[in-house]
């Protein structure tokens, strides 16, 4: 008996569950586009050289014209259709918009995917090929446009707008580290309130 070549497998795509037949063979690209009718994920070189099909793996990026449609069951697939929350642009994409990070836009969803994740390794700490100091307690490294450039470097632009983009991931980087560090201290501030309160329930007592 020949082995099957296709599946019925479930993908989670930004959040909703899509059930679909596939061929084993098809990408994860191929699957979004042509099966599932989401298109913003950009097909340009088809061998995962360019970096238009990125897309977000559990918050990971990856070029989907090299995944395998079957080995993305079970792992949560976020595309660029799915990075904006409630009608509202992600600050990645604001700052895309606000300061020119694409001319024809082909490769911009790809662009996009990728500075979402490069930002978060970043804060990480994890270092890239021009990161001066690679020791674990040195914390990341300032988010300079040389560091910017090279993680982004998987994904062209044909078009020549590549300091717009620096630009763009920079302030979207900014903004993301000044929201979590006003998480962080509004936490601090209600431990402290906490605290406070517990020792003067002691003192009372």
């Amino acid at each position: 008996m020949a082995p099957a070549t296709s599946s019925v497998i479930t993908l989670d795509i930004n959040g909703e569950k899509y059930t679909l037949p596939v061929d084993h063979r098809t990408t994860l690209l191929d699957a979004l586009r042509e099966h599932l009718d989401l298109t913003g994920t950009k097909k340009g070189c088809d061998q995962g050289q360019c970096g238009a099909c990125t897309v977000l793996l559990d918050g990971r990026r990856a070029v989907s014209c090299l995944q395998l449609a079957v080995a993305a069951e079970g792992r949560a697939v976020t595309t660029i259709e799915g990075v904006a929350e409630d009608g509202q642009l992600h600050p990645v994409q604001q700052a895309f918009l606000d300061l020119d990070g694409y001319q024809c836009g082909y490769c911009t969803p790809g662009q996009i995917c990728s500075a979402l994740s490069v930002i978060e390794e970043h804060a990480a700490g994890w270092p890239s090929a021009v990161t001066a100091d690679v020791r674990p307690e040195a914390g990341p490294p300032p988010l300079s446009a040389d560091e910017i450039r090279e993680r982004m470097s998987g994904n062209l632009c044909r078009c020549g707008a590549y300091v717009s983009i620096v630009q763009a991931v920079a302030r979207a980087a900014e903004e993301r580290q000044a929201e979590a560090q006003q998480v962080e201290e509004q936490q601090v501030g209600e431990q402290q309130g906490e605290k406070r309160q517990a020792e003067l329930k002691e003192t009372a007592a």
